[in-house]
């Protein structure tokens, strides 16, 4: 039976200079055809919404902000994708999903590293579905110091086995540079 593959909210609005390789990164990852279903998370910053409210953010309210990124279009059916508002972790219908399914484990990738992918690795934790968190398809919007912080909290939380290397790193802790579009 093949295990799921979970990308978290790897979207138009969290791509910057620390989090702009993932998308080739979990593209490569899909196309080794090792997980199915391959399920997206994907961060609406609602208007009545704690960050709105708490932290006047108002980025990712929308479209474009909001689209899982190009790279991984290929991959993206509606019904595959989960809306969650906030920092809420595991949406209700993809946990329903998973459960109805029987699925004991899951692979998680994702942006951000110290946020959301770290709180949906522990809600699964916490109901029972194994979560393995591949670190080199992951990263933070604000850097490296807080993607490892965040594989710091996992690893005391989840356990350090269940952080794991897809193998895409190319050799590279933080996000490579970008080549220059000449």
């Amino acid at each position: 039976m093949s295990e799921p593959l979970i990308i978290v909210d790897v979207q138009c609005g969290f791509i910057n200079e620390f989090t702009h390789h993932i998308g080739q990164r979990v593209a490569r990852l899909i196309e080794r055809n090792e997980y199915a279903p391959v399920l997206f998370t994907r961060f609406v910053n609602a208007p009545d919404g704690p960050y709105q409210k708490f932290l006047d953010w108002h980025s990712c309210a929308n479209e474009p902000e909001i689209d899982i990124v190009p790279e991984l279009q290929p991959w993206v059916q509606p019904e595959r994708v989960f809306s969650k508002l906030g920092l809420c972790g595991i949406p209700d219908e993809l946990r329903d999903y998973l459960i109805k399914q029987c699925f004991e484990r899951v692979f998680i990738v994702g942006i951000d590293t110290d946020m959301c992918v770290l709180k949906i690795a522990m809600d699964f934790f916490d109901i029972g579905i194994e979560p393995i968190v591949l670190t080199d398809c992951c990263a933070s919007t604000a850097g490296l110091q807080a993607h490892l912080a965040g594989l710091a909290v996992l690893s005391r939380n989840i356990g350090a086995f269940r952080l794991r290397e897809a193998g895409l790193s190319e050799g590279s802790l933080a996000a490579p540079v970008q080549k220059s579009r000449e």
